[in-house]
């Protein structure tokens, strides 16, 4: 059975199936066939190491790292900025949960909707430039988001800053591919990966404790400041691409591709389970403020934006998430994830403090697996435009974010925390079906297989 219709064929030599999944990307993020198949420019991307290509000891390696580091923690914090404030801003402008919310959902659909284009544009203007110019369109409209008049004003700009924001994850791969040695490249994506995290979970708990003193608009500012000191910081030390050429980009042969990826059942069946998790993830972080902050648990708004360190979690599940799919197969972790994900939603319904906390961490653990293995097999599946396949994968992915910090808003509106829940256990039960049907169908070719085998006389 060809290996591409079996997405839980044991990836035994993950180790860390996120990291994996964004390294493959990365190496692919220049297959410009798949978007301009005809243009000769391509040849001069290089099949081999080139030797002005980065690595440990190259002058300008480790300013390469820090400049990638800088340039994640700036895009996840700002991304996910008003998250943590949503209690405050429904409190200040006299607001529902549910209409909130798009603050943040703006920013994450705006993301998904501009990642595909943008990457394709950055074939043409360089990654460096790209990068550059998102990075700075979004620190601006960062600096201007603490001024919204109204609720209107704050989810427009958001959804313009989340646009910004898609010209980085993209062409920051890219560029990796292209300037950083082949065995120097999982590390400096690594980092890269690192300041995603760290950024992601940062900006919540800045907002969190800067909003307890002076209020949401103030930590906005905040976060505002720390990203444009993060923006300085990626131009001054982020080295000239050298191996980068120019090559027009055929939005036709972009289409073809695109459409390709999208006519594959597998990829599908991938998009729609990180688009499930993601659901579920944004759903609970999205409205969990508005839980933890009315009783019977009272909290500060520092303590609730101190409840994102539960992040850290996510990282030691992203990273046991490529042994545990050695062990188990692909469906295996995500049966696990999808497990680990449901008992968490059950458990954080206790109205105790730390059951509620055990929740989020079963949660946490639970989508970050369930996102490792997804992501990673789409590089593997797609055997033509890796790069377009996971650019795919990213958009699905923002818009489950989005869809789920709107459900999960509106869910607990009308019935509150337990609203959510429910909400969550159904997209989290579409995962399972999902991997079911996969199971099912992997075992129906295996079956046929083995009948052929047998009608034709073949040793198994």
């Amino acid at each position: 059975m060809p290996t591409t219709s079996n997405p839980s064929q044991p990836a035994n030599d993950a180790n860390d199936a996120k990291t994996a999944h964004l390294a493959s990307a990365a190496h692919l993020a220049n297959d410009a066939s798949a978007a301009h198949p005809a243009n000769p420019a391509n040849a001069a991307h290089p099949a081999s190491p080139a030797p002005k290509q980065m690595s440990p000891g190259h002058p300008g390696y480790v300013r390469m790292r820090l400049a990638l580091f800088t340039s994640g923690l700036a895009t996840f914090a700002l991304l996910y900025s008003t998250q943590a404030l949503l209690p405050a801003i429904s409190d200040d402008l006299r607001v529902q949960a549910d209409q909130a919310s798009w603050s943040v959902s703006a920013a994450t659909l705006g993301l998904a909707l501009a990642v595909v284009p943008l990457s394709a544009l950055s074939e043409r203007f360089g990654r460096r430039a790209m990068m550059t110019g998102s990075l700075t369109v979004a620190v601006l409209l960062a600096l201007l988001v603490p001024f919204a008049p109204d609720l209107g004003w704050l989810i427009g700009l958001r959804a313009v800053q989340g646009v910004a924001l898609a010209g980085i994850p993209a062409s920051a791969m890219a560029y990796l591919s292209e300037e950083v040695h082949p065995k120097a490249l999982v590390g400096a994506i690594g980092l890269f990966v690192a300041g995603n995290s760290v950024g992601g979970m940062s900006g919540r708990i800045l907002t969190g404790w800067v909003a307890d003193g002076w209020g949401w608009r103030a930590a906005l500012a905040a976060v505002g400041a720390m990203a444009l000191l993060c923006a300085v910081a990626f131009r001054l030390l982020l080295p000239k691409a050298r191996n980068f050429t120019p090559a027009a980009v055929s939005p036709r042969a972009l289409a073809r591709t695109l459409a390709g990826h999208l006519s594959d059942p597998l990829l599908c069946r991938l998009y729609a389970i990180g688009a499930l998790f993601m659901t579920v993830f944004g759903g609970v972080y999205t409205v969990i403020g508005y839980r933890l902050v009315a009783e019977p648990f009272g909290l500060s708004q520092s303590l609730i934006g101190s409840i994102f360190l539960i992040y850290l979690v996510g990282t030691v599940s992203s990273a046991a998430t490529g042994k545990l799919v050695g062990r188990l197969g692909r469906r295996g972790a995500l049966y696990v994830a999808v497990s680990t994900t449901a008992a968490g939603l059950l458990l954080s319904l206790l109205n105790s403090i730390p059951a509620v906390l055990a929740g989020l961490v079963l949660i946490t653990a639970g989508f970050f697996a369930g996102h490792a293995a997804a992501s990673s097999a789409v590089s593997r599946t797609a055997k033509t435009g890796r790069a377009q396949a996971a650019a795919l994968y990213q958009a699905s992915y923002y818009i489950g974010s989005s869809v789920g910090g709107a459900l999960g808003a509106f869910a607990f509106h009308a019935a509150g925390w337990g609203g959510t829940v429910a909400m969550g256990l159904v997209a989290v039960g579409g995962a399972a079906a999902i991997t079911v049907y996969a199971t099912r169908k992997a075992q129906a070719e295996r079956r046929a297989e083995a009948a052929r085998r047998d009608l034709c006389g073949v040793p198994a």
